[in-house]
């Protein structure tokens, strides 16, 4: 041996697999369908945000390998032809990750809550991941395999921190989630979702108005975790193994990814710290 080294690249994981990504062209999204284009799968970037969407599907180059189509989840004619695009380009469906949302107003008041924010938010987080999982299954229960992959959130674990109308999204994704897993596992088909803590994503800049930069610092502080900082390439990595056969025999699974900080209520330290400093 000549005491130098090369590392072998990682396995594809996905090698051989057709996924469709909803709200493919930014923040989960962007990074999902990066991670599973480098890792062997055919991707269909699925969004209404066209010129985000098409300047991935122009970055990654593979044509042959990646996908672009408009789709606003909440029509059932897009989402449909969202999946049969996938079915006539590549002839199959083997992961859905419906993981396009809004995070709607931040009203956080019941009293003084929008009536239309709530429904639109209910439109595109519940209907839309609902058109999502049923033209999926459409062409998986078939097959007899495929995986359907949700984005909850951790306003579907801690209560109090996100507003009404998205906490009620997003505990219905996790609802929708299990109940499928009952239908679908008959037929081969697995089922889960994925609950991020918060990430400086487009969405979240933009919902509360904060510089990337100040909104990381204040996600920082309030981590449970030290060292790291979350990122939406953790929530990618989070749907490759879950869209994998890796986890060939994980369905009904909400997989919460916030370092722990749903475990452990630290109110009462900081109330005592502030007492004692």
């Amino acid at each position: 041996m000549n005491g130098s080294c090369s590392s072998a690249p990682s396995a594809q994981r996905l090698a051989g697999k057709v996924a469709i990504v909803t709200g493919g062209a930014s923040g989960f999204g962007e990074s999902t369908v990066r991670l599973f284009h480098k890792h062997g799968a055919k991707v269909v970037i699925a969004d209404v945000q066209d010129d985000l969407g098409l300047s991935i599907f122009k970055d990654l180059g593979s044509h042959e390998n990646v996908t672009y189509v408009h789709c606003d989840v909440t029509s059932d004619s897009d989402v449909k032809n969202a999946v049969d695009a996938a079915i006539s380009k590549y002839g199959k469906l083997d992961i859905m990750f419906n993981n396009a949302g809004i995070s709607g107003n931040l009203d956080f008041t019941i009293v003084t809550a929008d009536n239309e924010n709530f429904k639109r938010v209910f439109e595109v987080n519940v209907y839309g991941a609902f058109l999502g999982a049923k033209h999926a299954a459409r062409v998986m229960i078939p097959a007899k395999k495929g995986v359907i992959l949700f984005t909850s959130s951790l306003a579907a674990v801690v209560s109090g921190e996100s507003p009404h109308s998205y906490t009620a999204s997003k505990y219905a994704v996790v609802g929708l989630t299990k109940n499928l897993c009952a239908e679908l596992g008959q037929y081969g088909i697995r089922v889960n979702c994925i609950s991020p803590c918060a990430v400086p994503t487009p969405l979240l800049t933009n919902a509360m108005g904060i510089e990337k930069s100040k909104l990381e610092e204040l996600l920082c502080a309030a981590a449970n975790l030290k060292g790291t900082v979350q990122t939406a390439e953790d929530v990618a990595e989070a749907a490759l193994y879950l869209g994998s056969d890796e986890s060939k025999y994980v369905s009904g699974m909400n997989l919460v990814v916030d370092g722990g900080y749903s475990t452990t209520n630290q109110s009462f330290r900081a109330m005592l710290k502030n007492l004692t400093s």
